[in-house]
């Protein structure tokens, strides 16, 4: 009996940061990992669409911010390794297509959860999308190919950075 009052009152016991909420898509099924980007969005409104707008875009920024960081971390580690004279305009010119990219509508962009609460007054929702990575660096690689504005040794950089990067999660077992 006094033992079930011990846990009681260390159960009861408030932290000074308040009240741990679990929210919905939290945990490793919804974390990038080496196979698969992803992003988690929130957004809260009175207005059900608008909640449900700060959702889509505050989760489709956690994917773009996810992509353009492995994407300027891959690019570094490979210039720096092959040697190329030009790495600073190979970098800049890899960022801009990843930007250029992320701003399009992409068709492997997943939805892989979506939940909407109301409290009586306001709509909050959760949205969460995924991209596969090999799927992602085969459309950098068409889109490279396309740009008119990349000159053909930087084109050729961006091509070898990504073909090493499909090779490696194909793999992985893509």
């Amino acid at each position: 009996m006094a033992m079930a009052v011990v846990v009681i009152a260390c159960n009861s016991s408030k932290s000074p940061m308040g009240t741990q909420v679990k929210e919905p898509f939290t945990g490793n099924k919804y974390e990038s990992n080496n196979r698969w980007f992803r992003g988690v969005g929130k957004g809260e409104s009175a207005d059900e669409n608008i909640a449900k707008s700060k959702a889509d875009l505050n989760a489709k920024k956690e994917l773009a911010g996810q992509v353009e960081t492995n994407v300027k971390q891959v690019a570094d580690s490979y210039v720096s390794e092959a040697g190329y004279g030009n790495k600073e305009e190979i970098t800049d010119r890899f960022q801009d297509l990843t930007r250029q990219v992320m701003n399009t509508d992409l068709a492997d962009v997943r939805k892989i959860g979506e939940e909407k609460y109301f409290n009586g007054e306001r709509y909050t929702v959760f949205i969460a999308y995924e991209i596969k990575k090999a799927a992602m660096f085969r459309f950098m690689k068409k889109q490279a190919k396309l740009d008119d504005k990349i000159n053909e040794e930087t084109r050729k950089a961006i091509e070898e950075i990504l073909d090493e990067e499909i090779k490696k999660l194909e793999a992985l077992g893509d």
